[in-house]
């Protein structure tokens, strides 16, 4: 068992101390944004009693999803760079709708 606790031990200081540098700092910093888009969505909906998309869910969405892109080209992980390239065009695209549909709610105030 000790030894199964120094193995454990050996790996958490290889993996979260020794690898710590910038780009791991980037990574976490991203993973943040990109987190907090549930905790801003959680919170819009309990407020509202029904599910709710913020705003600010899609550009959580994006500054994580941009700072992650970063964070996975210099790692040059295929399958997270392919992930998130893919994610940054379906968060533009619902910011753009989201633009489209206000500047038409204001276009019909006038």
């Amino acid at each position: 068992m000790a030894n199964v606790l120094q193995e454990l031990a050996t790996w958490l200081h290889e993996v979260f101390v020794k690898q710590f540098d910038a780009w791991v700092l980037l990574g976490f910093v991203a993973q943040f944004f990109f987190s907090m888009r549930f905790v801003v969505q959680w919170v819009a909906s309990e407020r509202a009693k029904r599910s709710v998309v913020p705003i600010a869910f899609w550009f959580f969405s994006l500054g994580g999803g941009c700072l992650l892109l970063i964070y996975a080209i210099q790692r040059q992980d295929p399958v997270f760079i392919a992930g998130q390239a893919m994610g940054l065009f379906i968060y533009i695209r619902n910011l753009w709708l989201i633009a489209n549909e206000r500047k038409a709610a204001m276009t019909k105030v006038d």
